[in-house]
């Protein structure tokens, strides 16, 4: 005979409990988005805070920049003045002697003193969606295991800054919260210039209708809570639904809201989503969001690779720059971890469409802020950026380094559902010399 176990309700079975009560009772669609933030808000129960990061001079925020489809790395961080490979993207001189970046970022050449420029990173995964999931999780993708993208590892490890705002925002998609389940998931945004939709109640359900219908659902499901007992995965869901309508009731989402900022800053960004997404983050960042990761996509370029450089380069070099510069400004950049990241590089050798084809054994990366020491490239590519010539990084060192710089310890351990220990760097070695 079938007998009810609490304890086998997982995360996401919780979720699609509250989605389909929301849906079904309340008669709005926005709390089954509503809810990945007010999710967030239990988190002092399932996961209490660990504020190493606040205590010890470590970065309290990450904004990732991710560039989609691989970067390549002779035309941006680590171009070759007398290679034949080089094609037609001119280096420029940095604001460091001897640095050179490709022409199509002058604005982070002005900036390189706040940099830490890795141009030896390499990988073993020649597949967009296999080595994104290694740079964004440290392991490569099982059939067992689901691991959970950096952004939920830093909620999980470090816990919410502010009490109502999400832990962890993602912008243009990435990994998501894996084995930690569905209460550790980045909030999505997928158009910067909306902000966080389906936050306001349909016309015709007020704050009184609203509440009614509140009621009515903690009626409904007053059974099975009873049944559910003390088990942390069931229980709580009136504080949960409280949180949810305090957030969609609460003036902290405007922090969402970019059409607030003036015209000249968002000028400065620049007119494009990437640069609303910068700008959506350095806001973020000031109000208590701990993790903003940001896509770029079409760096996939097999061909035609310098016109496409022309707009995509120009593209990050404006906004992570002005971010950089921004945050700087408004004394966040030594509280804010910059990260520019990519899956692998792309290969020296021009193909007949005039463009890179995919090159795991080297490419480039760039942190910035928070503890990073500025001003320096660490690593060291061939004459032709087609191998690590000294200093190797792989993406699990690069985790390690992000996690001391967030204050995390790179071999903390955290379990799976089915007791595996993993840890954000996967015994990675981090760069001691950039934090």
């Amino acid at each position: 005979m079938f007998q009810f176990d609490p304890s086998r309700f997982d995360d996401l079975t919780r979720r699609q409990l509250m989605a389909d009560m929301a849906k079904y009772c309340l008669g709005v669609t926005v709390l089954p988005v509503g809810f990945a933030a007010a999710l967030d808000a239990a988190d002092k129960k399932a996961a209490p805070a660990k504020s190493a990061a606040s205590s010890s001079g470590k970065a309290k925020h990450l904004i990732y920049l991710y560039m989609q489809g691989a970067m390549s790395q002779l035309d941006t961080f680590d171009p070759k003045p007398k290679s034949k490979v080089q094609g037609d993207t001119k280096p420029i001189q940095t604001k460091l002697a001897g640095v050179l970046f490709g022409e199509k970022l002058p604005e982070l050449a002005k900036i390189a003193d706040k940099l830490a420029v890795i141009r030896s990173m390499n990988t073993t995964t020649g597949a967009h969606e296999p080595a994104r999931y290694l740079m964004s999780t440290s392991y490569k993708p099982i059939a067992t295991t689901r691991h959970p993208g950096l952004g939920s590892w830093i909620h999980k490890s470090l816990g919410r800054i502010h009490k109502e705002l999400p832990v962890a925002v993602q912008v243009g998609g990435g990994i998501g919260p894996g084995y930690l389940g569905a209460e550790f998931a980045p909030v999505p945004v997928g158009d910067p210039s909306l902000g966080l939709q389906n936050t306001k109640s349909p016309a015709y359900l007020n704050d009184a209708a609203f509440d009614k219908r509140m009621d009515l659902s903690h009626a409904f499901d007053s059974d099975f809570r009873k049944l559910a007992g003390k088990n942390r995965k069931v229980t709580g869901y009136d504080d949960l639904y409280k949180d949810a309508i305090h957030l969609l009731r609460s003036e902290d989402l405007k922090a969402f809201d970019i059409s607030k900022e003036s015209d000249d800053a968002k000028k400065a960004y620049g007119e494009t989503r990437f640069g609303r997404g910068c700008l959506l983050a350095r806001r973020l960042v000031e109000h208590g969001v701990r993790y903003i990761e940001v896509s770029l996509g079409s760096w996939d370029h097999h061909v035609d690779l310098w016109n496409k450089m022309g707009t995509i380069g120009s593209d990050l070099d404006k906004a992570a720059a002005n971010l950089i510069t921004d945050l700087s400004s408004r004394g966040l950049l030594k509280d804010t971890l910059i990260v520019i990241g990519t899956e692998f590089g792309r290969k020296p050798e021009v193909n007949q469409n005039s463009g890179r084809d995919h090159h795991p054994a080297a490419y480039s990366c760039v942190l910035a802020g928070g503890p990073i020491k500025g001003g320096q490239v660490w690593g060291k590519s061939d004459e032709n950026a087609f191998r690590v010539d000294s200093d190797g990084v792989t993406p699990e060192d690069f985790n390690a380094t992000i996690a001391v710089a967030m204050g995390i310890p790179h071999d903390q351990e955290i379990h799976s559902p089915d007791g595996r220990p993993f840890t954000l760097g996967n015994n990675g070695k981090p760069i001691a010399k950039l934090v």
